[in-house]
């Protein structure tokens, strides 16, 4: 197509005086005449023809509303998600530097712990709360009690018409749960529950001043469980999101810390307490069908530090076979594969009055079997030997690993073999568990008893209880009570002679595996 349009034409003048050349007159040929200039009306356009509507490209609107609905959505979760864990770290400053959020988790654990087994006369934890937060009480019930934590929940309204039964007035530990602090049917609730029993209150107040239930009740163990800024700021509304999972976190955080104080394998007594699903099948390593049936075997022929446990599972019933018996020899941790301060490899020989509890906890941390031995000392005065367990270890503060090892502040961190509760070898671990509950239960009542002699099984064991004479300390039957197994005739009962000790295991430990096994 020929478009037409004006045709420009430049015309130029030269104005001079001076005559051209007489070369441009004569011979040569004139410029050709300029094209004449057609006027406007002759111009001849054609129509501009229109392009079809399909050649336009429609900006694409929809696809554009529909992808930032999608960011719009992520970015909401990813608020969300980002301010829980804004939150979660907050409350983790907290309880590293708070001096009262501290102490209230310390306290708040030994409250549990103290009243736990059968020390604590079989106390329960009772976790108390409503909406939100009693769904809080009912997961971390369910988390106590498969970490081998007796718990329960309690609904505030329920309690008061009959519920209150649940509660043991001697024994129990009482949990309640509040952001609020000032529940109103935790406030109905409080006059009515026992002042005796100890009270933890998980509660967004970080100062008991601030708090209701608090000052209605100040011998309350205060709980901290904030949140950095109101939900409301964060999200526009006031529904519970970071309240309930820091809640829920600081809950877990003292479920896990008790337990570990309270069992010395929190594995096993999981594995023990949590069978089924995806989690018992990881625990035991294989997949197994619904209803399985377990069957647990442990090897005799292995020493302790190396000791295995097997199973075998099946949907048939398992064929009957004779009970396994265990002796000491079998759970002590033998006493030449406990680590001696005196001889690490690449130390000079130390003396136990210049070794301090941080020493003693970096040993720990080291040894396999978190026992640690110190050296008997070469004169007197020059320390204390003895065995450090676990347990005792687990016991230590952040201001106590400063101290040395003989302060008389830490009296109960070593255990001399002059106070091991010394056993034969032979003894079958069952029958030793019978006779150190017995001498609770003697312990605790206060009956003084006679040394007798007494054949069990493999095993010969002799009870030695001392009378109750001016000056004279009585053997701790407690769960860190150290058990030294003796060989050659070495044992005696409480407290005596030790120059046959091949082993050691916490009384707590050999409880515990015995009820893992079965009762006896």
């Amino acid at each position: 197509m020929v478009e037409h349009g004006p045709v420009h034409n430049s015309e130029v003048y030269v104005l001079s005086q001076t005559p051209f050349p007489n070369h441009l007159h004569h011979g040569s040929r004139p410029s050709p005449p300029s094209p004449i200039t057609p006027d406007e009306d002759d111009f001849c356009c054609s129509p501009i023809e229109e392009l079809p509507p399909h050649n336009f490209v429609e900006p694409a609107i929809a696809a554009c509303e529909e992808q930032l609905a999608v960011e719009s959505r992520l970015s909401g979760a990813v608020h969300l998600l980002n301010t829980a864990s804004t939150a979660l770290s907050c409350i983790t400053d907290l309880y590293s530097s708070d001096r009262i959020a501290r102490d209230g988790f310390n306290r708040a654990v030994d409250a549990i712990v103290r009243r736990q087994g059968d020390q604590g006369r079989n106390g329960k934890l009772v976790v108390i709360g409503v909406g939100k937060s009693g769904h809080i009480a009912k997961k971390l019930v369910a988390t106590f009690n498969s970490l081998a934590i007796q718990a329960v929940f309690l609904h505030p309204t329920e309690a008061l018409h009959g519920d209150l039964g649940q509660i043991n007035s001697r024994n129990d530990t009482l949990l309640l749960i509040t952001f609020s602090g000032k529940t109103p049917e935790l406030l109905l609730l409080l006059p009515h529950l026992d002042q005796s029993l100890p009270l933890i209150l998980l509660t967004s107040h970080t100062r008991p001043e601030t708090c209701e239930i608090v000052r209605q009740r100040p011998d309350t163990i205060l709980l901290p469980a904030p949140i950095h800024e109101p939900e409301t700021k964060s999200f526009g509304v006031s529904a519970p999101t970071t309240s309930t999972t820091v809640a829920l976190s600081v809950g877990d955080a003292l479920a896990m810390v008790a337990s570990h104080e309270l069992h010395p394998s929190v594995s096993k007594v999981f594995a023990r307490n949590h069978p089924g699903g995806a989690i018992g099948a990881a625990l035991r390593g294989s997949s197994v069908s619904p209803s399985p049936s377990v069957s647990f075997a442990t090897s005799n022929n292995t020493p302790s530090s190396s000791r295995t446990t097997s199973m075998s599972i099946s949907t048939q019933p398992p064929s009957p076979s004779p009970p396994q018996r265990h002796s000491l020899r079998d759970l002590a941790i033998p006493l030449h594969e406990i680590p001696c301060l005196e001889s690490q490899p690449g130390h000079d020989p130390v003396q136990t009055t210049t070794l301090t509890a941080a020493d003693l906890l970096l040993a720990a941390y080291a040894s396999p079997s978190g026992w640690v031995r110190l050296p008997q000392p070469a004169a007197a005065g020059g320390g204390r030997g003895g065995v450090v367990s676990p347990s005792r270890i687990k016991r230590l503060t952040p201001s106590q690993l400063s101290l040395s090892s003989s302060d008389p502040r830490l009296s109960w961190l070593v255990t001399p073999q002059t106070e091991f509760l010394s056993l034969t070898a032979d003894t079958e671990v069952r029958n030793a568990a019978e006779w150190i509950k017995a001498m609770r239960t003697v312990r605790a009542t206060g009956v003084t008893t006679t040394t007798r002699t007494r054949t069990w099984g493999t095993g010969t064991m002799r009870e030695r209880e001392k009378e109750e004479e001016e000056g004279e300390e009585e053997m701790d039957f407690g769960d860190e009570c150290v058990v030294g197994v003796m060989e050659g005739g070495g044992g005696g009962g409480a407290n005596g002679a030790n120059h046959g000790c091949v082993g050691v295991v916490e009384v707590g430990g050999l409880l515990d595996f015995v009820g893992s096994n079965g009762k006896p």
